[in-house]
């Protein structure tokens, strides 16, 4: 528990109340008297009122489209259901801006809808909410629908056998058993798109801006660190009580089923219901999933002398302008090194954190401190990268200069996928296996290696995979510490989707189809690794 309290301490709480600070102190003196100026500001009220009610909304459309897909890839078998459970997961993995910049290829300024009929939904509420609910829809399928798999469905047809109708089956027995995964998922994706950052500043433009957008706003463009840390400081408090109540959902849902193997419950569709819910599913996912990533696809290869590589071809140049220092291709090279080194941190922080939560006697603080390792998918990654560049610019720590800055910050983002990943694998080792061990000799190590690991394995590399994924994306932070000469992917293409010219939206078009690419096959590879027989969170 020592290393990864260390881990959080020095990388993720000093950095955040060091800016925070900075903020609340402009003069040396404790400037808590601009709370009540700052919050009663009209245009932060807009902000606070903007990020409530597309959170609220997204949240509600998205479990609207996802639930059903839930069902489906639970209770359901059908061909390629293994590859389709990997494609709607791409949108997770992807950074915001990407996200972003897969609706702009869609619907946005010389997007294909604009080009076959001059139907543009960007700079526009609803292009936000769709957004999110592209983005967000596999936190509803893997959360809600891992659950839903394992559930008995004997349960439900006794309570048919016993005179309950259909529906009626279905409200008694398995609604309350899927409550506190529902609600589980409403509060990830609530957190997810009150935070959203790429997707807002893309789409929205300066018309909207959420709590996140607004801290870069004054921390990067007006340089006002009293209003940013007053807004940090107000986000921190939401992200709190949501990831505390998150933390109560997650121990209900361990503790009052019990659960079957995934295998024994998907059937084929049977009837005409299944197959017209079954349609509408996949007619849903190929409109709101499919579409965006085709499209983008598309528009890389899209160059005014009709279809090529020319776009690819220029990522293997540098710039004139001086924007990048390096090719592309480069910038490649650079995002994968990064990645790998973050997966290593968080694999060893987050399998270290996961062991310790999982011990017998563990009590209230420890599973604080669980409810803790989720903060950094919530609190400003603003925030924390520009907490970076003033704590860990003088000795002892001066990675400034350091590469492995940005592969930290990739990392506090893994950690909590690793952590939600390995808790129920490992809570489902028998501890009585560990003793057997320990009498027969084994030191601690040996009877981890040689009882716990072949056990995890699976969960261990499923984890690596995801926190490798979501290490690739990073954004928010990366922005502020990744130097000209070492960029990352979605930096990259943030930079390219902010200067003019074809080249420029081409190339970031270019960008985005080879990191989602790389995203897909890493989930392709997780779905062949993944066990029906224990599923985390994610």
């Amino acid at each position: 528990m020592l290393l990864p309290v260390a881990f959080f301490a020095l990388f993720f709480a000093w950095p955040v109340a060091s800016i925070v600070g900075r903020g609340l102190r402009p003069d040396g003196a404790w400037a808590f008297g601009g709370f009540g100026e700052t919050l009663t500001r009209p245009e932060i009220l807009d902000v606070l009122w903007f990020t409530l009610w597309q959170a609220v909304a997204s949240t509600a459309l998205t479990l609207l489209v996802a639930l059903p897909g839930a069902y489906v890839f639970a209770r359901l078998e059908f061909p390629g259901k293994r590859l389709l459970r990997a494609v709607v997961t791409v949108p997770f993995v992807l950074p915001t801006v990407m996200v972003g910049t897969a609706f702009l290829a869609l619907a946005g300024r010389r997007g294909l809808l604009d080009e076959l009929w001059g139907l543009r939904l960007d700079n526009g509420v609803w292009a936000i909410l769709l957004a999110h609910v592209f983005f967000n829809y596999a936190v509803v399928v893997r959360t809600v629908g891992g659950l839903w798999a394992q559930l008995d469905p004997r349960q439900e047809e006794a309570a048919r056998v016993l005179g309950a109708s259909r529906f009626g089956a279905w409200r008694r027995v398995t609604l309350p058993a899927l409550g506190p995964a529902v609600a589980s998922a409403a509060l990830m994706v609530f957190l997810f798109t009150a935070s959203s950052f790429g997707i807002v500043q893309i789409l929205g433009g300066p018309a909207y801006s959420t709590l996140e957008t607004e801290i870069y706003r004054q921390t990067a463009d007006r340089l006002q660190l009293s209003t940013a840390a007053v807004l940090t400081l107000v986000q921190f408090a939401a992200v709190g009580t949501i990831l505390a109540v998150h933390a109560r959902m997650v121990r209900r849902r361990e503790t009052a089923l019990r659960l079957v193997p995934a295998e024994r419950t998907a059937r084929r569709p049977r009837g005409a219901g299944q197959r017209a819910l079954l349609g509408g599913v996949l007619l849903s996912v190929a409109l709101l999933i499919l579409a965006p990533l085709a499209v983008l696809v598309e528009r890389s290869f899209a160059t005014p002398d009709g279809y090529g590589l020319d776009y690819y071809r220029a990522l293997q140049s540098v710039d004139d302008s001086g924007t990048f220092l390096v090719p592309m291709t480069d910038t490649l090279v650079n995002s994968l090194q990064y990645a790998l080194a973050a997966t290593a941190i968080a694999v060893a922080i987050g399998g270290l954190a996961a062991a310790a939560l999982t011990r017998r006697g563990s009590g209230r603080l420890v599973r604080g401190f669980d409810a803790l390792l989720m903060l950094p998918l919530g609190v400003s990654a603003v925030t924390v990268g520009f907490g970076f560049l003033i704590t860990l610019d003088e000795p002892p720590l001066d990675l400034r200069a350091s590469w492995i800055l940005v592969p930290l910050a990739q990392a506090l983002v893994g950690v909590p996928f690793v952590v939600r990943i390995m808790l129920p694998v490992l809570r489902a080792v028998d501890d009585r296996l560990r003793e057997a061990a320990a009498v027969l000799g084994a030191s601690p190590w040996r009877a981890w290696r040689e009882v716990d690991l072949p056990l995890v394995r699976r969960a261990l590399l499923i984890a690596a995979g995801f926190a490798f994924a979501v290490s690739l994306g990073e954004f928010g932070a990366t922005v502020f510490i990744a130097r000209p000469d070492n960029p990352t992917l979605p930096v990259a293409v943030a930079r390219l989707l902010g200067r003019p010219g074809d080249l420029n939206y081409g190339q970031a078009m270019a960008l985005s189809t080879i990191l989602m690419v790389v995203c897909a096959v890493s989930l392709l590879l997780l779905e062949r690794l993944r066990s029906d027989r224990t599923t985390g969170e994610f």
